[in-house]
């Protein structure tokens, strides 16, 4: 069989492999490769930061499970209709204040949008979470200062305010209107189920088809989560071995605008957590680094580092995706050109 023919008859069958275990086999594959000492310290990088979110995955897993075979989700899409300038302020202000983070929101997020919430609400929430929560409050506070954790927390509120708007006006022109991957969710069916609402059944676990039912969403929900996220921690793990600390230094150097600008940038794909971030942005605050230029990269890189957006990627479609990284990139640079103008 001619090279030509066997690529032809493979690649039906590589067609059918899950794209997200088939990219991690040959990121591993690559690294086997070109550095095969790094194999098994990335391997427990990727499983210590899963086992990290796992608790927050397994809440969320469970809850939409649960959801699901109680028939819960029509209450649950109905309690986030109408309003939807309050739910926005509300969803805002709760991820501000919540103890998720990035990656730890994902598994929420994918819940609530296959129960059918409105996306402007979940956009406020998702792109809040994940800046500030009570410990990352006080870490702030401790390494760059009250003021600045301050600032920050309300950075977070105000990011949630301006992307939950900014996705409403963007839906009413017409645009965002079905946010979901096709087999991801079905936000459809839930907005269905709100319109005819069938009665609950809390204790599902006496009825057989509802037990089936919540055991195979908690399977389908948990393995397709596990497997992006597994793929984009492993991924993670290579930015921060193989990128330069100093080389964030050389790039947000200066002040102004466009320091700013490229912070945020940079903070995008940003290979640091936000708890590792801190001693990064103090020491380069010290060494002259603009307060300002500190939040728009502490902003950028808490809502979407490479985990986070691997993860939106694989929920949402690309229009919503481009909104969430759009709106993520334009928050942070106007927190930080806000955070130096006050602060100067």
């Amino acid at each position: 069989m001619t090279t030509q023919a066997l690529s032809l008859s493979l690649w039906p069958r590589l067609k059918r492999l899950d794209r997200a275990w088939l990219a991690t086999a040959l990121v591993l594959a690559a690294l086997a490769v070109l550095d095969r000492a790094q194999v098994l310290p990335s391997l427990r990088f990727a499983a210590d930061a899963y086992l990290g979110t796992v608790v927050y995955l397994a809440l969320a897993v469970g809850m939409a499970a649960y959801a699901k075979a109680t028939g819960a989700d029509a209450l649950i899409a109905r309690a986030f209709t109408g309003h939807i300038a309050l739910m926005i302020g509300l969803a805002a202000l709760a991820g501000g204040l919540s103890p998720f983070c990035s990656c730890g929101v994902i598994p929420l997020i994918a819940a609530l949008l296959a129960m059918g919430v409105p996306l402007p609400a979940v956009m406020a929430f998702w792109l809040s979470s994940p800046i500030m929560d009570p410990s990352m409050f006080m870490l702030t506070a401790g390494t760059l200062g009250l003021p600045f954790a301050v600032a920050k927390t309300a950075a977070a509120i105000g990011l949630g305010l301006f992307g939950g708007f900014g996705t409403l006006a963007l839906q009413r022109a017409g645009l965002l209107t079905d946010p979901l991957r096709p087999g991801v969710g079905n936000g459809g069916c839930a907005a269905r189920s709100v319109r005819d609402p069938k009665p609950v059944f809390w204790p599902f676990w006496r009825d057989a088809d509802r037990r089936r039912a919540f055991g195979k969403e908690m399977l389908a929900s948990g393995l397709f989560l596990t497997k992006w996220l597994v793929l984009a921690f492993l991924l993670e793990s290579l930015m921060v071995t193989y990128v330069p600390a100093d080389l964030v230094a050389r790039l947000t150097g200066g002040e102004g605008v466009l320091p700013v600008v490229t912070a945020a940038l940079v903070g995008v794909p940003a290979y640091l957590n936000g708890y590792a971030a801190l001693p990064l942005a103090a020491g380069l605050m010290d060494q002259g680094m603009a307060p300002s230029v500190a939040m728009a990269f502490l902003v950028a890189g808490g809502v979407s580092s490479l985990p986070a957006a691997i993860a939106v990627w694989a929920l949402v479609r690309k229009p919503v995706f481009g909104a969430y990284m759009g709106f993520a990139l334009a928050g942070a640079v106007l927190a930080g050109l806000i955070f130096g103008l006050v602060a100067g």
